[in-house]
């Protein structure tokens, strides 16, 4: 069975791979920006559209990356549940209306605000959730470390943040050579034993995953203060490209979004779109 990478490059031939990593940055934050801002749900259900049509000029499938969707779900549903359990009637103090559809208990009612506020916040997530996931698959390591530099970021950070995306999957890749031996040293850490023995059987891998990650670390730092790394004030990027057409149209696309974003947000002086008035 094939071991599936998480938030690792995926190598594909797309028009979203084509783009440099300079002008996919600049989308991301720009995306990102606009989801947060606006709880205009016509705005939204127009980026959801957008970002669905990304995803699949993008060529990457949703099995490349479906552990990490289904870890966001699981933090979608905790939010939505926590905020619902913390301010079961904030969706009614919002939009100025209450319509219950049914009690539960005490002062936990469901209404249509309220459910209509929760609609809004899951879209601004998954708005924004794809779209990241496709700026870290989409885009190589040490081109995503030469876009950081052209926006102005250290080139030590954007360094390190590359050495930490190429780290991934070697990471996995250790922890699945381990376990294979553990096994085979009759290890079991299938879903048979309880709860505890399993949480006691890992430490046989995690121990051996800690130490070998100390001596990665060790063996690269070493080298790159041998090579004088962090000498100069700036330095050059060999995985860096020219800004080409299709680059330039996608900035002016994602800016014009961020702009019909804030005038439609904001046109009413409210970040609220209020269908209950």
């Amino acid at each position: 069975m094939a071991r599936i990478a998480i938030l690792s490059y995926i190598k594909r031939n797309s028009p979203v791979h084509e783009l440099t990593g300079t002008t996919k940055l600049i989308f991301f934050i720009a995306w990102s920006v606009a989801s947060m801002v606006t709880y205009d749900t016509r705005v939204l259900v127009c980026m959801l559209l957008i970002s669905a049509v990304v995803f699949k000029v993008s060529k990457i499938k949703i099995r490349d990356i479906r552990i990490v969707l289904g870890l966001a779900a699981v933090f979608l549903l905790m939010n939505n549940l926590f905020v619902y359990l913390f301010a079961p009637e904030y969706g009614v103090e919002l939009y100025g209306s209450r319509d219950v559809l049914f009690t539960i208990a005490g002062p936990y009612t469901i209404t249509l605000q309220q459910l209509f506020y929760h609609l809004n916040m899951t879209m601004k997530v998954i708005c924004v959730v794809p779209v990241a996931l496709l700026f870290i698959a989409c885009t190589d390591p040490s081109e995503f470390a030469a876009s950081l530099a052209s926006i102005g970021v250290s080139y030590r950070i954007g360094y390190s943040v590359s050495l930490a995306l190429r780290y991934i999957p070697d990471v996995q890749r250790e922890y699945h050579n381990i376990s294979q031996a553990q096994q085979a040293r009759g290890i079991d850490l299938s879903g048979k034993d309880k709860l505890f023995t399993r949480l006691k059987n890992s430490v046989a891998i995690l121990l051996p995953l800690i130490l070998s990650s100390l001596n990665r670390i060790e063996t690269v730092s070493n080298a790159m203060e041998l090579r004088g790394f962090g000498k100069k004030k700036k330095r050059t990027w060999y995985a860096r490209r020219q800004m080409k057409r299709n680059d330039w149209l996608t900035i002016g696309f994602v800016l014009t979004i961020l702009v019909v974003d804030l005038v439609v947000t904001f046109w009413d002086g409210s970040r609220y779109f209020n269908p209950f008035v």
